[in-house]
């Protein structure tokens, strides 16, 4: 039986810091998986700017309210959903997430958590686990899945390099530069074809 795995932010919806980076004028908060591959890293960063910047899980939760998907992606995940399960494993989490999953007809999605203190400020991360990707996709090869990953980021390579079939969706040059053995696709319409020879 096969899975799909994939990612989210920038595969089915846009980059949810980016968004919040154009609202506020914070040019930091631009920084993702995709320019920096250490995500301890980039989170830590994130955390600081909030802070710093009065930021409260409101005024990103408003930013996000605003956020939809990709024009075609939600045909197209249902599209893979008749003829496999898929499952979106991300590193965003499930306080950001939980609204955009509605407008994606609520999609399995396997992704972190915040903490959050009484006033709304976020205090820290939660990880499910450290490298969850790559460790997910093991554990559906182990109930023997055939699984076929795709993702755009840093963050996406352990998973694909652990997959049994992998390529890149609309990735960023420095990231298919560093990892030249995945194929690359750019379109719905190149990833509806690519997974058709796969599925």
């Amino acid at each position: 039986m096969k899975l799909v795995c994939c990612d989210l932010e920038g595969v089915w919806i846009p980059e949810i810091w980016i968004k919040v980076a154009e609202k506020t004028g914070i040019e930091e908060l631009k920084l993702t998986t995709r320019e920096i591959s250490d995500y301890d890293v980039l989170m830590t960063k994130r955390l600081s700017v909030l802070d710093r910047n009065g930021l409260a899980m409101g005024d990103i939760t408003d930013v996000i309210a605003t956020i939809e998907p990709f024009e075609g992606a939600f045909e197209l995940l249902e599209w893979i959903r008749e003829r496999s399960q898929i499952i979106i494993l991300s590193d965003t989490f499930e306080e950001f997430a939980r609204p955009l999953m509605k407008k994606l007809n609520y999609p399995a999605l396997l992704c972190h958590s915040l903490e959050i203190d009484p006033s709304g400020k976020i205090t820290n991360y939660r990880l499910r686990q450290a490298n969850q990707k790559k460790h997910a996709v093991k554990a559906f090869k182990n109930l023997n899945y055939h699984v076929i990953a795709f993702g755009d980021s840093y963050n996406d390579t352990a998973m694909l390099k652990e997959a049994h079939e992998a390529f890149f969706f609309m990735p960023p040059d420095n990231v298919i530069k560093e990892f030249p053995q995945f194929d690359v696709v750019r379109t719905y319409g190149e990833l509806k074809d690519k997974l058709e020879g796969m599925l």
